[in-house]
């Protein structure tokens, strides 16, 4: 039951029958021979390949957020696809909590995938219209959105992934810390989420500089139940929720 050496010369480790059309002449028989050994069940019609060093351990398993953007590369190729919100906060470090679900953009819209390893959130992004920095994981080499974008997805959509309020805010206060501000607000500027700045902004007022810019809104801005150490909600314009 000898695995062919180029499954592990492949972009990404995550594997669908018809990727080994060029490898076998019936890859959906080759599957369930491999099954369980070369390839470890994810969901239906999707297989991970272990690491070939661990390829004789049962106890391996992927972290989900290199699964989900393996699988998502798998789909739709490396340029259309990142990580995002608490997923990208994991890959950044802002995060230490192991999650059960991870989020990754794409191209489509398309429903969550619930695999062998945890969750998958899908959400229908441009990536082109996102900034975004490399991610080497163990299943894939792909893209990541960077520290300023991660912080204001997730000041936009605070609980994202299963992501829980307290720790969204842990997450954006963790980002701050290494954020360019400046950078951070043109962002938001040109991606039309003033309202996420504004949060963003909130939440991190007791560990950025003195000197980083304020967003003041002409209206209200939900707190999405959002809380900062320092809670001075009616300063920036926050309306807590």
């Amino acid at each position: 039951m000898t695995p062919p050496p180029n499954l592990w010369a492949r972009a990404t480790m995550v594997v669908r029958p018809r990727d080994l059309r060029d490898v076998y002449a019936r890859p959906d028989l080759e599957v369930r021979r491999l099954a369980g050994h070369a390839l470890r069940p994810v969901a239906t019609g999707y297989w991970a390949i272990p690491p070939i060093e661990r390829l004789d351990d049962p106890d391996w398993r992927p972290e989900v957020e290199a699964l989900a953007l393996g699988l998502a590369v798998a789909d739709y190729g490396v340029k259309a696809t990142a990580l995002m919100a608490a997923s990208a906060a994991r890959f950044h470090g802002a995060l230490p909590r192991a999650l059960g679900t991870a989020v990754v953009a794409v191209p489509k819209q398309r429903p969550a995938l619930d695999t062998a390893y945890g969750r998958i959130v899908f959400v229908k992004r441009q990536t082109d219209r996102l900034e975004l920095t490399r991610a080497r994981t163990p299943m894939v080499t792909g893209y990541v959105t960077t520290i300023e974008q991660t912080m204001l997805d997730i000041a936009h959509r605070p609980t994202l992934g299963d992501l829980a309020t307290t720790e969204a805010a842990e997450a954006i206060r963790a980002l701050a810390l290494r954020a360019d501000w400046t950078e951070t607000l043109a962002l938001a500027k040109e991606q039309r989420i003033p309202a996420a700045y504004v949060r963003a902004r909130w939440v991190a007022e007791n560990v950025v500089p003195e000197d980083t810019p304020i967003l003041k809104p002409r209206t209200p801005v939900p707190g999405l139940h959002l809380w900062p150490a320092d809670d001075e909600a009616s300063f920036f314009g926050i309306q807590k929720s």
